[in-house]
């Protein structure tokens, strides 16, 4: 048997002979067990809701009755954002970002119901999902199991014996990681177990799954690493642990808390209202379609007369006012979409700014991995805004389209008693206007998203074992 093994079945001995140790460690095995079956159970209700939601959304948009194309328009239609099933391990930003959308025409909502804007203010400081678990609570457990691993030998005066004897303080070294490296591996077994829950669900993909799996074995794994590291430099326990708590506190809870914070001074985001101040503005500048002299829409009447060979509107083969419709919302659109871009443009500086500090803190960089291989982190959500929005032309472009070849210029700008009823068309163009059915990321796209985060992980790892080896070859040396 090997010295390493030897000393990490000494330390194992040790703890299970520790009852807070023993309690601690059954307590967060229970609660990631909680965690995983509540995130789970959480998740799966969202989804039935959503589904349940978009399907009453779906029955009242075909329900309506016969009526002018442009009223369909303006009554709009709500849509509400699927979640993938690595939501229940991770569910990122859903909780921040809004989970419906309500679309109309001239106008490009954003996501609303958040459940942060629901909640307590408790949600924002970390739902309890087994990657909450994992990365915050997880390491706190092994500080307090190890964090007198070496330390305590020191203070015995057995550190020198067990040199004298012949171990290695390289071997001490892997014994005292050992031991701690199979608590962590037992307390990822539970979220493991619901990664095998997961893995049967419709649409669960193998890719992302591995690439968490990965990244938090090597998290769990880094941190067993520090506390022995930790333990070693200094000559007490108490030391030791108030190091460790110290670095936990700066590296999982401040700088993650922080660095948001942050990105968002370096690059401000403007407010919704500025934006819409701003889109209005540009909106006046585009032109006035309702304004005969406008320079614009002159233009592009004079264009369509010409298209058809016809001097007046009312002697066009199509409804004029379809057509202006059709024009002006492909303008506003197009409008919308630069200011969107530049939006996202600037969130996507910030969250440069933010996984730089995964340099500082390998939470930073685990989170980045998490959410992004679960495809709930900010891509997901432009994805889902992305589709939405081309979702929203597209609908609206059609009954535009409608008003322009099945309503007559003359019926749509008639003003008698019976001119209402002859503007409406028949209630089967809605019901054939097709559902919306949101895309979600690839496998392959969700593990090169996730693939920048586990190399700062692994990075992280390498650097904590070249550390360990540097260390224990000084304490061989100098084992006082």
């Amino acid at each position: 048997m090997s010295a390493a093994w030897l000393v990490a079945r000494d330390e194992l001995r040790l703890m299970r002979r520790n009852r807070v140790a023993v309690i601690a460690f059954a307590l967060l095995l229970l609660l990631t067990l909680v965690a995983a079956v509540t995130s789970w159970t959480h998740q799966q209700d969202i989804a039935d809701l959503r589904a349940r939601f978009q399907s009453e959304a779906d029955q009242a948009f075909d329900a309506q009755p016969d009526r002018h194309p442009h009223r369909v328009v303006h009554y709009g239609h709500f849509i509400f954002r699927p979640l993938g099933p690595l939501a229940a391990f991770d569910p990122g930003v859903d909780a921040f970002t809004g989970s419906s959308m309500f679309l109309e025409g001239h106008r490009q909502n954003t996501a609303n119901f958040g459940d942060v804007r629901q909640s307590s203010l408790l949600i924002r400081f970390g739902q309890l999902t087994p990657a909450f678990v994992l990365q915050i609570l997880a390491p706190l457990l092994l500080i307090f199991l190890g964090y007198g691993a070496v330390a305590r030998e020191r203070e015995r005066g057995t550190l020198r014996q067990l040199l004298v004897q012949g171990i290695s303080a390289r071997q001490l070294f892997a014994g005292k990681t050992l031991a701690l490296g199979l608590v962590a591996i037992l307390v990822g077994l539970p979220a493991m177990i619901g990664f095998a829950l997961i893995a049967g669900q419709p649409g669960a993909l193998a890719g992302p799954m591995a690439a968490i799996a990965l990244g938090y074995a090597a998290w769990l794994f880094f941190w067993a690493l520090v506390v022995i590291l930790v333990s070693a430099l200094v000559r007490r326990s108490r030391d030791a642990l108030l190091a460790l708590l110290a670095i936990w506190a700066v590296g999982v809870i401040l700088l993650p808390r922080i660095a948001p914070d942050l990105a968002g001074q370096a690059r401000p985001l403007a407010t919704r209202l500025e934006t819409d101040i701003a889109i209005q503005r540009d909106l006046r500048r585009l032109g006035d379609s309702h304004n005969p002299d406008d320079p614009f829409f002159a233009a592009f009447k004079q264009k369509i007369l010409d298209q058809y060979g016809v001097t007046r509107v009312e002697d066009l083969p199509v409804n004029y006012k379809g057509l202006l419709a059709i024009e002006g919302e492909k303008l506003t659109s197009g409008l919308f979409d630069r200011y969107a871009a530049a939006n996202f443009a600037t969130q996507a500086e910030q969250s440069a700014i933010m996984h730089g500090f995964g340099l500082l803190s390998p939470a930073i960089a685990l989170r980045r991995l998490s959410m992004a291989a679960a495809g709930t982190d900010l891509a997901g959500h432009r994805r889902f805004l992305g589709q939405a929005e081309a979702y929203r032309f597209d609908i609206v472009q059609r009954l535009n389209g409608l008003q322009a070849e099945a309503v007559s210029y003359a019926d749509d700008t008639a003003k008698d008693p019976g001119a209402d009823q002859r503007k409406r068309v028949s209630d089967s163009h809605w019901n054939a206007i097709p559902d919306f059915i949101f895309r979600p990321a690839t496998g392959t796209e969700l593990v090169r998203a996730a693939l920048p985060g586990l190399a700062m992980i692994l990075a992280w790892l390498l650097a904590a074992i070249a550390a360990a080896w540097f260390v224990a070859g000084r304490l061989q040396r100098n084992p006082q």
